[in-house]
């Protein structure tokens, strides 16, 4: 038994992907940003390390992008 199938069903897939991965990436820079913004309260050298590690999480949302690419060019 099929649920969905068609273009509908990996558009919908697709628009799944990006928004759960979205959420993600937001979820794990509100953490890290938090934090960052904490550590250099105390100490304002470490603003380098902050900031590179307030862009990791981009990733997410970079991975996320291309597998809904990818489900995209299923259609």
């Amino acid at each position: 038994m099929v649920l969905f199938e068609g273009a509908g069903a990996i558009a919908m897939a697709a628009g799944v992907v990006i928004g759960l991965a979205a959420l993600a990436t937001a979820w794990a820079e509100k953490e890290i940003g938090s934090a960052a913004v904490g550590a250099m309260a105390e100490n304002d050298k470490i603003y380098g390390k902050a900031l590179i590690l307030m862009v990791i999480p981009e990733t997410i949302i970079i991975f996320g992008f291309l597998i809904a690419l990818l489900l995209w060019t299923k259609i």
